[in-house]
């Protein structure tokens, strides 16, 4: 008697498949061996999901999509303009002629293609200054661009902005003022709120996706005015759905504290919203953050290029590596950078602007682009789900994502990762990040290197976040290890690099200092000799 067939494909196969009551004949024959594959993949898919360990609990509070977009998006492009750049001012009056605005040579894809080459995600542009002149044709007032002899009066720099943003894959956010020196009705409360937010509206309603708004709490002494700020903010979110906005205390991005572009060495995006008040913050609480604050606001550092936020002929930008400093104590310490880079009377930004913002990004590429911890070998001390478990895996830091992240094992009292560069190499720069999706959670940490099977800490500091940047004078080892001292939750690293910068001028010690006979040095500590041995080998 012959066999039956032990697969389908013998049975399709089979001059038997030709005639029907032979073919069902198989069929049952076959309906075995099916039934014991179909089982054996249940079992199998069973096993891995019983073998597969979940993400740990994110730890509150944690961005939302558009505050994570936001923040990934790392550094904007603020750009003031209006009649103030004709007038060589920088609060204008409300008074100015509307004809005074005619720039020659207006591009707003000129600014688009600045801010993508630079490596900016988005243009914040002054829509409306507290002169209260609108760079659209609002229907609102008679004080706009259609006032104007720019495109014969049918011009529109935020449609233009729109498009220009559009086509160069950026975002586009505005800045409304709700000081308004020329509106005849400011000064009236509910007068004026309506009117500040039929303009919004406009703005929003008009244009597409604007991703950011920026407000203060910008008015003057003359006339008492309150700001209807819930309202507003309701307003907002209802109309553009990936907008976060920036003012004082929030909802979404706080401003930092300064005009400076630095953030505190400490910086933590949890904050209390009910803390501060517009126009009423504290500095040390906008720079440092809240590691006990229940709302997701991340601070957001503004600083100009010039002297000045508006244009004028008389000031020069600041140079390259300065803006690299600003980078690293903005960007480095878990912030967005805001830049304002004016364009000038023609309508455009100036080319030693532009020469400096390309110097700039070139500094940036040459650095960031050579990790050294780019093949590293990596270990730590634990593993969620155990050591071989890849999901978390320590190899999961060199890779340059928030979405793949090591994982320690639940319960630890001491977090401890190892990098085995391969050879002994030279940095000065270290770049950690958080997948800040689960909570911002790192406290106190620090980086050790080995120096003659001895730990020798080279950095030490306060919070993570999105992104940290320690700079520290140039050491050399193969060896490096990062401890966790103290954390809100089970620490996550999603990103260890190790950079040399050959251009900053002079070096901000991230060190922590001891202050002995007035003077501070840099504290080298010391592990024990034989917790140092037994990593050398790793």
């Amino acid at each position: 008697m012959a066999e039956p067939p032990n697969s389908l494909s013998q049975l399709l196969s089979s001059e038997a498949t030709r005639h029907a009551p032979s073919f069902l004949t198989k069929m049952a024959a076959l309906l075995p061996v099916l039934l014991a594959h179909l089982l054996l993949l249940c079992a199998h898919g069973a096993t891995a999901s019983a073998a597969a360990t979940p993400p740990p609990l994110p730890i509150l509070p944690v961005p939302s999509y558009a505050q994570l977009r936001w923040q990934l998006s790392e550094m904007a492009l603020f750009l003031h303009f209006g009649p103030n750049t004709f007038t060589d001012s920088e609060w204008g009056s409300g008074h100015a002629d509307p004809s005074v605005f005619a720039p020659s040579a207006l591009d707003a894809g000129q600014w688009a293609r600045v801010a993508a080459r630079g490596g900016f995600g988005r243009l914040v542009l002054t829509a409306k200054h507290h002169d209260g002149f609108c760079l659209w044709p609002s229907a609102l007032t008679n004080y706009s661009v259609a006032a104007s002899p720019w495109r014969a009066g049918a011009g529109d720099v935020v449609a233009e902005l729109a498009a220009a943003t559009r086509a160069e894959g950026i975002g586009m956010g505005l800045y409304l003022s709700p000081w308004d020196r020329h509106e005849p009705v400011y000064g009236d409360t509910i007068a004026y709120n309506e009117h500040y937010m039929g303009q919004m509206t406009e703005l929003l309603t008009r244009y597409g996706d604007v991703e950011e708004v920026w407000l203060d709490g910008a008015k003057g002494d003359a006339k008492k005015m309150n700001y209807m700020f819930n309202a507003w903010f309701a307003l907002i979110h209802q109309l553009q759905q990936r907008v976060v906005i920036f003012s004082d205390a929030g909802p979404d991005t706080r401003w930092v504290g300064d005009e400076a572009g630095v953030a505190g060495y400490t910086c933590w995006s949890p904050f209390n919203k009910s803390s501060v008040t517009i126009g009423h913050t504290i500095d040390e609480y906008q720079r440092s953050g809240d590691p006990f604050g229940q709302d997701w606001v991340p601070a957001e550092c503004d600083v100009s290029i010039r002297p000045g936020w508006f244009w004028h002929a008389s000031e020069k930008p600041k140079n390259a590596t300065s803006l690299l400093d600003i980078y690293y104590k903005s960007v480095g310490r878990n912030c967005l950078l805001i830049l304002n880079v004016p364009p000038n009377s023609s309508g455009l930004i100036s080319d030693e602007d532009m020469q400096v913002l390309q110097e700039f990004t070139e500094i940036r590429h040459k650095i960031f682009s050579q990790n050294f911890a780019a093949n590293a070998t990596v270990t730590a001390n634990s593993v969620r789900g155990g050591q071989d478990n890849l999901q978390f895996a320590p190899s999961n830091v060199l890779e340059n994502s928030i979405y793949s992240y090591w994982a320690p094992q639940e319960g630890q009292s001491s977090w401890e990762m190892f990098f085995d560069l391969g050879k002994s190499t030279s940095f000065n720069v270290l770049q950690l990040q958080e997948p800040i999706q689960l909570g911002q959670r790192v406290i106190k940490f620090h980086v050790d290197i080995l120096i003659d099977e001895l730990w020798q800490t080279i950095v030490a500091a306060t919070t993570i976040g999105y992104k940290r940047l320690l700079k520290f004078p140039v050491t050399e080892s193969q060896y490096l290890k990062l401890c966790i001292i103290s954390a809100r939750a089970d620490p996550l690293i999603s990103f260890f690099g190790v950079f040399m910068d050959s251009f900053s001028d002079s070096y901000n010690l991230e060190s922590h200092y001891k202050r002995t006979n007035s003077s501070e040095v840099i504290m080298l500590t010391t592990g024990d000799a034989a917790g140092n041995r037994s990593t050398a080998t790793m």
